[in-house]
């Protein structure tokens, strides 16, 4: 497996936040019983640069918390076997892993939106990963139902790990 994470935010949390993005990865991975190893890339950034890739990618220019950018096209969320009939567009040919896709979590939103909802930022950083870890497995929430299915896998992952409000 192999999990990248670079931190360009100049922000050094107050806890090992590697460690807490690689056991949600590793976790989400298990949980969704991924049959492969898998690559994820992860980009820690600030307020203003995940400003800059959410005009530039989604044309709204404003800050986020956190943006997904899945690799696979699922025909329904953590389809695993549909993407093995196109796996010269999903796999690294190189290692063989599932190429999942790209994360980025700003910081600065890590650090509001824990003292928003009156929890730790490890706890913050924990549910952004596990909300865009979804994602890079099809998961949406634009609808009513799929935005309850998406809070529930979000709510027994946190749970499982013990990562609590």
């Amino acid at each position: 497996m192999t999990i990248s994470i670079e931190n360009e935010s100049g922000i050094t949390p107050g806890f090992d936040a590697d460690a807490v993005i690689r056991s949600v990865i590793e976790y989400c991975l298990d949980y969704e019983e991924c049959p492969y190893e898998a690559e994820v890339n992860v980009l820690l950034t600030d307020n203003a640069s995940i400003q800059e890739i959410n005009r530039e990618q989604r044309g709204i220019d404003a800050p986020t918390d956190v943006l997904s950018f899945p690799m696979a096209d699922y025909d329904a969320p953590s389809d695993f076997e549909a993407l093995e009939e196109r796996s010269e567009d999903y796999f690294n040919p190189e290692t063989g892993e599932l190429l999942l896709g790209d994360i980025v979590i700003s910081l600065d939103k890590v650090k509001e939106q824990a003292a928003l909802y009156g929890h730790s930022e490890r706890r913050e950083l924990a549910f952004l990963t596990a909300h865009s870890m979804l994602h890079l497995f099809g998961y949406d929430h634009m609808e009513e139902q799929e935005r309850e299915v998406m809070e529930g896998k979000q709510r027994e992952i946190l749970d499982r790990l013990g990562i609590s409000r």
